[in-house]
């Protein structure tokens, strides 16, 4: 089974409105930063601070009933776990989530109070693929994957529906899409909705440097690891490579992949609350950076960038907005 846009559109239709459809925002200062029209998709405003709902509830909801009822697992540093937990939750099923025990605190607890049954580990030197494995045979749970997953990417591709719905609305025919880049699931989701529905929108892959794993594989036409699995800010799109199934999509539909420093990332989330009112942590944020700060890597007059997340531990947030607000 491969993602298309049939299972985008019933992905879509699944959701029967439990997925918030976030607006185009934007702001004239951010304009006057990047030297071009910018859009932001504020999926920080979508049910449990992320896109990643859109994945859990495609995911959860196309189950079995009978392979539901025994429950789900899945491993995430937090937005995946969320939207997990609350699709499990609002279906009336048990979850197991498996998280990172360097996670953000408030990602940790959010996981445990939608109902999960959360199993810590060490990222650096523990394999969670090996651990959902073996919760998942021992207790009969069904795994759901953060990104190489076919429903799971159907899902995250009903952000690309909507942007070109709302590209259409505003007129605009032609314009890069950022988007903030893990292991390719919400990347690989909109690539092919907009494939499918605004042929004019390019996407274009945003990571931290240093974990830029997507960006150099693009480069190369083949999987490229990432040196380390932890030591950065942006722990939501921290992944140790591009997905088995999402890179052929990026492969063939993306642009090259743009890196930003966390430096930029901080300070785009910065912008983003004092311009558009809305809170962005840092993996969240590097889309909207790419387009605020490295506008010499960019081709078009006009920018959409996805603000993918908001679940930012507080601390985090004083320390960016003490340095640069």
């Amino acid at each position: 089974m491969m993602t298309d846009i049939a299972m985008i559109e019933a992905a879509r239709q699944r959701m029967n409105g439990e997925a918030i459809r976030t607006p185009l925002m934007s702001s004239p200062f951010l304009d006057e930063i990047a030297g071009r029209k910018v859009l932001i998709k504020p999926e920080c405003l979508q049910r449990t601070g992320s896109f990643k709902f859109r994945g859990g509830w495609s995911a959860v909801s196309a189950l079995e009933p009978e392979v539901r009822k025994r429950g789900v697992i899945a491993f995430s540093s937090g937005n995946h776990a969320q939207g997990v937990a609350l699709a499990a939750s609002l279906h009336g099923v048990p979850a197991v989530i498996i998280m990172p025990r360097d996670a953000p605190k408030i990602k940790i607890e959010n996981t445990k109070a939608y109902g999960a049954e959360v199993v810590l580990y060490d990222r650096a030197n523990e394999d969670r693929d090996a651990i959902g494995a073996t919760l998942s045979e021992e207790r009969g749970l069904t795994l759901i994957r953060p990104y190489d997953e076919p429903l799971v990417i159907a899902g995250q591709g009903t952000v690309g529906l909507e942007i070109a719905e709302q590209a259409q609305e505003a007129g605009i025919e032609k314009a890069e899409v950022l988007v903030c880049c893990g292991g390719g699931g919400l990347t690989s989701g909109v690539a092919l909705a907009l494939e499918a529905k605004a042929s004019g929108l390019k996407v274009r892959t945003a990571e931290p440097e240093h974990f830029d794993d997507v960006a150099r594989s693009l480069a190369s036409g083949k999987i490229e690891r990432n040196a380390a699995l932890s030591g950065s800010i942006c722990d939501a799109i921290i992944t140790p490579q591009p997905g088995n199934i999402t890179f052929p999509i990026l492969k063939r539909l993306c642009g090259a992949g743009i890196a930003v420093t966390e430096e930029e990332a901080l300070r785009a989330m910065v912008l983003a609350f004092q311009r558009l009112k809305i809170v962005v942590e840092p993996g969240g944020a590097v889309a909207l950076a790419a387009a605020l700060f490295h506008g010499d890597e960019l081709e078009t007059d006009t920018v959409i960038a996805i603000a993918s997340g908001g679940n930012v531990d507080a601390a985090i947030m004083a320390d960016a907005l003490s340095r640069y607000a």
